[in-house]
């Protein structure tokens, strides 16, 4: 198999194991969620890099529709929360020369920084788009009179945090026990 065919069809397994964990219920109310699909999108991008990491992403919100796993206001509102969202978890492959680097240079400390960081940015990126969405198209169903910026802010920016973490965590023990995961061979 050629070497670009090989990361496609990697990528396209990832997103469809992060299809598959997003199915793990870790939902706590209607806003609060932790998305255990994260992790597998984000170990992607650590080991592919930006492009790769940014088609996979994009691969896992388009599974979203044929599993029948979409809640529709508009479509502006499907096309932020499920392309662009899931799209931009793919933003986490920017460090991927960096983790390399580190690994084959042996630097732990190096290593785990940049994949607290990828954890970090692929959460932060995809919690924006969801943001957004909370705050412009969800505002008119925030409860208690609350304004649609701060409950969306508070709700994505809870759910974007708990998933980082759990994301970072997952990516630190696969760096301690398997970092040749990150490697990726042609």
């Amino acid at each position: 198999m050629q070497s670009k065919t090989r990361v496609w069809v990697e990528g396209t397994i990832l997103a469809a194991l992060a299809m598959v964990l997003s199915f793990i219920p870790l939902k706590i109310g209607v806003s609060f969620s932790i998305s255990l699909g994260q992790i597998a999108l984000t170990v992607f991008a650590a080991r592919r890099g930006l492009k790769p990491g940014l088609l996979a992403g994009l691969i896992w919100g388009l599974l979203h529709f044929p599993l029948g796993d979409v809640y529709y206001l508009s479509i502006p509102q499907v096309l932020i929360e499920y392309l662009l969202a899931y799209l931009f978890v793919g933003f986490a492959g920017i460090y991927a020369p960096k983790i390399h680097q580190s690994i084959l240079q042996g630097n732990k400390k190096t290593r785990n920084k940049y994949l607290v960081l990828t954890g970090l940015v692929g959460a932060g990126a995809r919690y924006f788009w969801h943001f957004i969405a909370g705050w412009i198209f969800w505002g008119d169903y925030v409860q208690w009179g609350m304004s649609p910026v701060i409950y969306s802010l508070a709700m994505n920016g809870l759910s974007g945090l708990a998933t980082g973490i759990v994301s970072i965590i997952a990516l630190v023990i696969i760096g301690e026990i398997y970092p040749q995961l990150y490697l990726p061979k042609n």
